[in-house]
């Protein structure tokens, strides 16, 4: 079924006329000519967010020839002029963010706050790995034989597959984009096709801010387009994020090729809650990560442990903030959450958290079950908090939503048991003030990034960036850890002849 077009009409402050979707090839922006993709709001499904049709082989051919092309020129440019591209277009994005980022929230859900928060958190992370062309680029080693030095220099690896996820449609891209872009590297880039408009944004502030061509191609396609990509003989390095199955296909794709590969995949994050806690915070933080964004964050919480001398105390202050968060249109003044992504999503979630409050030990504590006013028409799912009296399908699946399931704790030792219980380890956060407990959840939690006394979603673009176990295969990303899959080192022993000019 065709969804009919918004009208012109502005609505919660933005246009709600449909865009027209692009391509970026070779330098060229072009139309496509595969088949139609409408991109829908999942706030109100029968609005065109934008329009267009999809990327096709040839596309893809062409725009990894023009990277392969331009990659040489690029590489030799010097990092400072790269440098200013890339804060060039850190001003585009800054200059357009309550425009771009009302357009994020009406086309992927996300509140209108978040939505320009995240296209300014792009236009940080431009202008760090800007500032990459100031600091060291690489180091001199002492030799053990006389008047030799050792240096070890990066270089660029070639052209860079990119492939993006729905959730951050603009962040997640630029922490990708521009440390490849800022070491040499050429970038062919597939976004998620369920939020194309504001991947054609992004490569729109490039080509303002001066990108020559070739240097980026934008092609917006399906899951089988991206797994060309992954595999085309004209890439030398992919970097991913998304699904679990979907990172798992393409680290044996490229194992098979002998190609570098960078995944972020799957999270399913626990908070922990001791008994010490100041659990007004607690209750905050905790509310804060399992339902901003609608829970659609890789980092969000997913799985809470609380102790047991003060889980009835904690549960009913997180509940309460629970049931009363304003869900609604996240382009609304005053919406506190807004949809999920689509309504497969929301079937899917609330399918799951259907068979889960179905099974014995599973209790519903908040939300749970489906809007029955004119929310149901979008993809819409109340905030909702399950309690687990052992372990359960909704303890270890990835539903990706604002579910949380939460079981209690006898001790330390047993919280930490908990929370390290899971295939995946991304994120975690401790609230405790015990010194040895931070100690302890320091050493014990296998997970890549650790909060104490905080969320466990954010990523601050200085420092680095992933997983451990399941949820991260290859070097980290942002920061400086970046620059260790972008780039190779190159050992150049330098040592004089001892010849003497006459």
């Amino acid at each position: 079924m065709r969804h009919s077009a918004a009208s012109s009409a502005t609505a919660g402050g933005i246009d709600r006329s449909a865009r027209s979707l692009r391509h970026l090839v070779a330098g060229q922006w072009r139309t496509g000519d595969g088949d139609e993709l409408l991109d829908v709001s999942p706030t109100h499904p029968r609005e065109t967010v934008a329009a267009g049709r999809l990327a096709q082989d040839r596309d893809l051919d062409q725009a990894v020839t023009a990277a392969r092309d331009a990659f040489p020129r690029w590489a030799a440019t010097p990092h400072h002029v790269r440098g200013r591209i890339l804060d060039r277009a850190a001003d585009v994005l800054d200059a357009n963010a309550e425009v771009w980022g009302a357009e994020l929230s009406w086309e992927e859900g996300k509140t209108r706050a978040e939505g320009v928060g995240e296209v300014r958190r792009a236009a940080e992370i431009f202008r760090y790995y800007a500032s990459e062309a100031s600091r060291p680029v690489g180091e001199v080693f002492a030799s053990p034989r006389p008047g030799e030095q050792i240096h070890v220099i990066h270089r660029p690896v070639g052209v860079v597959a990119v492939v993006t996820p729905f959730n951050f449609p603009i962040a997640i891209p630029a922490w990708k984009i521009a440390p490849a872009l800022s070491y040499g590297n050429t970038v062919v880039w597939k976004p998620a096709s369920l939020v194309p408009l504001l991947a054609v944004r992004l490569a729109e502030a490039l080509v303002e801010a001066g990108l020559p061509e070739g240097v980026l191609s934008l092609l917006i396609g399906g899951g089988a387009l991206g797994g060309r990509l992954v595999e085309h003989p004209g890439v030398d390095a992919v970097t991913f994020t998304g699904s679990t199955s979907v990172g798992r296909n393409l680290i044996a794709a490229c194992g098979r090729l002998a190609r570098p590969v960078q995944t972020e995949m799957g999270g399913k994050n626990a908070a922990v809650v001791l008994a010490d806690a100041d659990l007004e915070l607690a209750a905050g933080e905790v509310f804060a990560g399992a339902f901003r964004s609608t829970g659609q964050k890789c980092t969000a919480t997913s799985r809470l442990i609380v102790a047991e001398p003060i889980a009835d105390e904690f549960l009913a202050l997180l509940t309460k903030r629970a049931s009363a968060l304003r869900v609604g249109d996240p382009l609304e003044e005053g919406t506190e959450m807004g949809p999920v992504v689509s309504l497969q999503a929301r079937d899917e979630i609330q399918s799951a958290v259907n068979a889960g409050t179905e099974r014995p030990g599973v209790e519903l504590l908040a939300g749970g079950r489906p809007y029955d006013d004119d929310r149901m028409t979008g993809a819409f799912l109340q905030p909702t908090v399950v309690e687990l009296a052992d372990d359960d399908p909704l303890w270890r699946q990835e539903l990706f939503g604002p579910v949380l399931s939460v079981r209690r704790a006898r001790d330390v030792e047993e919280a930490f048991a908990l929370a390290d219980d899971s295939e995946f380890g991304l994120s975690a956060a401790v609230f405790t003030d015990d010194l040895r407990a931070v100690a302890a959840a320091t050493e014990q939690v296998d997970v890549g990034v650790l909060h104490i006394n905080s969320e466990t979603a954010g990523a601050d673009p200085h420092v680095p960036f992933g997983g451990a176990k399941q949820s991260a295969y290859g070097p980290k990303e942002q920061g400086r850890a970046a620059r260790e899959f972008f780039t190779r080192t190159k050992t150049v022993y330098i040592r004089p002849s001892e010849r003497r000019d006459r």
